[in-house]
């Protein structure tokens, strides 16, 4: 019973597509590639390989002075390939830059990773404009069909056959808002994911970098002191002459 139902299903699936014309080759192309996107997108854009718990822990464990925890994090992200194991790695490699100097560098290469994690979501926004316009033309296309047929047989005014026909055309305008809904919902959301992560990566490694470089301010005061000293002004030499 279930394979006469899977087989009748196949047909209307089949006669549905079929009298949708020409249009619904594109339209299913656009559905395929969407899907695709969506798949991929969202096995990409899991937290747990953005933004991998273990290297979250040490960031936010990583107390001032604690010299251990930094080095054991930056063995951490060596080689770890994730979004935020990388930025934390600029970060780390860099500490011996001025801090504001290291932040642009973090900010730099934080750029570059949301490009990447941003790689594809554009078709589904293209794919967003035009399903829609797609099942619109095809929707035209087959309205002028009808109409010119109906003109053109003047004893052919038949009320039926004519809203067939309009109905038939009109399947690639439901096709089109089919395929852009889901794809606008999936666009939205990965718009947004992307954003959250974004900004709690910022966070974190400006965490981090607060507290390194905070180490090095509370470790760095008697070398200061000393350069200060080595470069004192000389004693002022007593005056000379009749304002002595």
């Amino acid at each position: 019973m279930s394979f006469i139902l899977a087989g009748v299903s196949l047909h209307s699936a089949a006669h549905f597509f079929y009298q949708g014309g020409f249009f619904m080759v594109p339209l299913a192309l656009c559905s395929t590639i969407s899907l695709t996107v969506i798949v991929l997108r969202g096995l990409a854009l899991r937290r747990d390989i953005v933004m991998p718990p273990v290297i979250e822990r040490e960031v936010e464990g990583i107390q001032p002075g604690d010299e251990d925890a930094a080095n054991r994090l930056a063995k951490l992200v060596r080689y770890d390939r994730s979004t935020l194991g990388r930025i934390v790695q600029v970060g780390l490699n860099h500490l011996n830059w001025p801090k504001s100097e290291n932040l642009e560098a973090v900010q730099t290469r934080a750029r570059h990773e949301i490009v990447r994690l941003e790689t594809g979501i554009f078709i589904l926004e293209v794919i967003v404009g035009i399903a829609p316009l797609l099942g619109l033309l095809g929707a035209v296309s087959g309205l002028m069909s009808v109409f010119a047929a109906f003109g053109a047989d003047v004893s052919a005014q038949d009320p039926h056959g004519i809203a067939k026909g309009i109905s038939e055309a009109l399947s690639t305008t439901i096709v089109g808002l089919a395929i852009a809904i889901p794809s606008l919902i999936a666009y939205s959301y990965f718009t947004k994911k992307i954003e959250t992560m974004a900004a709690e990566m910022e966070s974190l490694v400006a965490e981090l970098l607060t507290k390194c470089y905070y180490h090095l301010a509370h470790h760095t005061p008697a070398a200061s002191a000393g350069r200060m000293e080595s470069y004192a002004p000389p004693e002022p030499e007593p005056l000379e002459g009749p304002l002595a």
